[in-house]
């Protein structure tokens, strides 16, 4: 396993998968945030990175989309390993990926289809009309064209995630990134956007990484899963697979609901908890 991201070529391992991430390393400050965590993206699926908060996934997904350097690990996409820092393979994988950030990143002094046009205007030469022409295609497709002189404050939540996938698929991406697209969602919504991601991933044929602690949606939408705990994978493999997995991590992240039933059950009998040996649930201080 390289132990720095800066070999340019192909490997046999990468050429297997779209995207192969291996013992990613990040710190801050001191504190090892990523410890040697491997992700495998096999072509055309929808993985989930589940895992707690906290645990680095944003900061895995943002090392993989170079937002941020990892310290140490090795990158490859479709079959080639991506040097560090800036140069003509790096801004090839860029114009082939999205990001979609958590928080959508809308400009709100752009319209609807200004902000799917940016990404065009910013990154070819395609002139102003085939850019408008592209834009609105892909509004159409997301059922937004009718709003499309609309700022995204006059857009529902919904609408606004619908947004920020339009314009990432705007330039024809071949890999999407998710970063929380669910977070601060209630259950309902949370599932509208899983369905949302799935479906335009088959109508558009794009692989789909997408980090989330939404355990259940994640388990129903996704081809894999990976888990992400103390800066390391404990677990990738597929749903099935996951939720007959006997590892000690999966079960503390899948069985936690379990964990509460017991302890709510003691709480209320005034009776010492019964936990299953996972690792202490310390919220309040003692």
């Amino acid at each position: 396993m390289s132990d720095q991201v800066n070999t340019p070529g192909r490997t046999g391992a990468c050429a297997e998968a779209l995207l192969v991430a291996r013992g990613l390393r990040k710190a801050f400050s001191g504190k090892t945030v990523l410890d040697g965590a491997d992700l495998v993206v096999p072509r055309g699926a929808l993985v989930c990175v589940l895992g707690k908060s906290g645990t680095g996934k944003s900061v895995l997904l943002k090392c993989v989309a170079g937002v941020l350097r990892p310290d140490a690990g090795e990158i490859c996409f479709d079959g080639r390993t991506l040097p560090a820092g800036e140069g003509p393979e790096r801004a090839a994988f860029r114009r082939r990926c999205s990001y979609l950030f958590q928080s959508n990143a809308l400009f709100d002094s752009l319209s609807t289809l200004e902000n799917v046009m940016l990404p065009l205007e910013q990154t070819t030469t395609m002139r102003r009309r085939e850019i408008t022409e592209r834009a609105r295609a892909v509004l159409r497709v997301l059922e937004l064209d009718e709003f499309r002189e609309r700022f995204p404050s006059q857009l529902s939540g919904g609408m606004q995630k619908r947004l920020a996938l339009a314009r990432a698929l705007v330039t024809r991406p071949e890999l999407v990134l998710f970063d929380e697209p669910t977070a601060g969602l209630d259950p309902l919504r949370r599932n509208a956007v899983f369905s949302m991601i799935t479906r335009y991933q088959v109508e558009l044929g794009f692989t789909a990484v997408v980090v989330t602690h939404d355990l259940e949606e994640a388990l129903v939408a996704a081809d894999r899963v990976a888990l992400l705990d103390e800066g390391c994978m404990r677990f990738a493999g597929t749903p099935a697979e996951f939720r007959a997995s006997a590892d000690a991590s999966v079960r503390a992240f899948r069985d936690s609901v379990e964990d509460l039933r017991a302890d709510v059950a003691a709480n209320r009998a005034h009776q010492p908890s019964r936990r299953a040996p996972h690792e202490p649930l310390e919220i309040l201080p003692k």
